[in-house]
């Protein structure tokens, strides 16, 4: 042990009651045999404790969130409409502020009942965006009423005698966006019409919010791009991951060079129910009656009245992305806004319909390689569709690796010339973390499905500012807003959400033609 590592084993530090660390050894060395093992446990625990703070310290990753201390003024009030008030629209609509009385209510009932249940406080404590919705457009009857519902509910009180006037529902998004008193949109339909809408938006002067995927076919992306960025309005892709704290901490490690040279990236998706391999519950007041069924096709091959596509549409390819578009593009955005990685330039493919026998034609085991041969690294997608092994997102380099979800983990290699010195002197344990971020270790986690557990894990559905937990939705959708006010482009602007769309369409390509796919970065085109 050398001098300093002595030095720091010794020091002492008074406790709340007056007693300093010798005082506690004093007291132990009394006891025979006990005070022996104790005070070796002490004086190791004391070493290991202030080594790894020495590390910890060296890494020294600050606050690099660009977005904590930006200030945009909220004066100018935001008009909304909002396309497709499903499940998914409806969170939005919770994020922008907006939920029915219903909810509202219940939410405060289960947090009376069980203090672990924080949705009420949760809710109330957001900021408000001061935006106002004043159109909702969904072809199934109930889901628009549930969404006026959520919308006109302006108090956020859970009395219906407080809610303000319910916003007009539109039958066709044609009309929702030609409407005058609507300045911006958020589209959260299923896949095969958020290209188609994110245009007509775009060219009737409204700004876009779009949930992920940005496209679902490689034509309609280049249209989607030249449609925003003619029009001059303010877009922003549905990734509201790009809101995790860990992710901001984890960008500053790689570009410290804290991790060595970087060659390998792992992201994976693991989920083993029903719900998790999108066969949602089917409505039971759900029918041809209060479904507009042709509008719902739009774009897509014609095919009779069915509710089962209808609710899980995700399973087939006539109106999803499948695991490439839905799950995989969280994972591709996060790494692209830790590492920068852009369009690759290779991909390939492979999975199948290993337990799904449902008549999807979407894979639910799907893996994908992306090659970066200018970064020298390659990006791995590996998922499955019916098992819950937790594989998480890693990136590895020639010094350290870094384990990436709501919290953040850096481990040394074993082989690692940065910290090889400390390793060997047994200063640094490559089992144990040199740098930990876990902004939330404190607090009780009540969420209980094993969907939103997968998701509350990657950041998707809390995160952390300023030490509080917070939606990273919200704050999605409130740098949306900041975008619009302050004529400034969104962290997930067009040109991200260019690069998510053909990276995604790569993979999904080269599973579906089973072949290797190409990226020209001259011709800006997939070959």
């Amino acid at each position: 042990m050398t001098e300093d590592l002595k030095n720091i084993s010794e020091e002492s530090t008074a406790g709340k009651n007056g007693f300093n660390r010798r005082d506690i050894i004093k007291g132990l060395l009394g006891v025979p045999v006990l005070g022996v093992f104790a005070y070796s446990w002490l004086r190791k625990h004391n070493i290991e404790a202030s080594v790894r703070k020495a590390i910890h310290d060296e890494i020294n990753l600050t606050d690099a969130n660009p977005l904590i201390g930006k200030v945009v003024p909220q004066d100018k009030q935001i008009r909304l409409g909002i396309i497709g008030t499903g499940g998914r629209g409806r969170y939005l609509l919770k994020a922008a502020g907006f939920l029915s009385p219903e909810i509202i209510s219940t939410y405060r009932d289960e947090g009376a009942k069980n203090n672990m249940d924080k949705r009420y406080s949760e809710f109330l404590a957001q900021p408000d965006l001061n935006v106002v919705v004043n159109g909702v457009c969904d072809i199934y009857d109930v889901n628009s009423e549930k969404g006026r519902a959520a919308a006109g509910n302006i108090s956020r009180g859970y009395d219906l005698t407080k809610t303000g006037n319910l916003p007009k529902r539109y039958k066709n998004y044609k009309d929702l966006l030609a409407a005058s008193d609507i300045d911006a949109v958020i589209i959260a339909t299923p896949d095969h019409w958020h290209g188609p809408m994110t245009i007509e938006a775009a060219r009737a002067g409204k700004h876009v919010y779009c949930e992920k995927p940005m496209t679902w076919t490689v034509a309609e992306t280049y249209e989607v791009v030249k449609a925003v960025t003619e029009s001059g309005i303010v877009f922003q892709l549905g990734h509201q991951n790009r809101q995790t704290e860990s992710f901001f901490k984890a960008r500053e490690a790689y570009e410290k060079g804290f991790l060595g040279k970087v060659n390998l990236v792992e992201v994976t998706t693991n989920r083993n129910t029903p719900e998790g391999a999108w066969v949602y519950k089917i409505d039971e007041e759900a029918s041809r009656n209060n479904i507009d069924w042709e509008q719902f096709l739009g774009p897509a091959p014609h095919h009779d009245f069915s509710l089962e596509r209808f609710f899980r549409w995700r399973c087939w390819w006539d109106y999803s992305t499948g695991l490439s578009g839905d799950l995989f593009t969280h994972d591709y955005d996060a790494m692209n806004q830790i590492l920068g990685l852009g369009i690759p330039h290779s991909a390939v493919a492979s999975g199948g319909i290993y337990f799904y026998k449902d008549g999807r034609t979407v894979p639910d085991v799907l893996q994908m390689a992306f090659e970066y041969p200018e970064k020298e690294l390659t990006l791995l997608y590996s998922a499955s569709q019916a098992s819950e092994k937790s594989r998480g997102r890693l990136i590895m380099g020639t010094d350290a690796w870094m384990a990436v979800d709501n919290s953040l983990d850096i481990y040394a290699d074993p082989a690692s010339i940065r910290y090889k010195e400390k390793i060997e002197a047994g200063i640094i344990d490559p089992a144990i973390p040199i740098y930990s971020y876990n902004p939330g270790k404190k607090q009780v986690d009540a969420i209980t499905s094993p969907t939103e557990k997968y998701f509350a894990g990657r950041g998707l559905l809390y995160t952390y500012r300023n030490g509080q937990r917070v939606d990273p939705s919200h704050l999605h959708i409130k740098d949306w807003l900041d975008g619009i006010r302050s004529n400034t482009q969104p962290m997930c602007n067009i040109n991200r959400g260019f690069e998510e769309a053909m990276t995604a369409h790569m993979g999904t390509i080269a599973y579906r033609e089973n072949r290797k796919t190409f990226w020209d970065k001259e011709k800006q085109m997939i070959l």
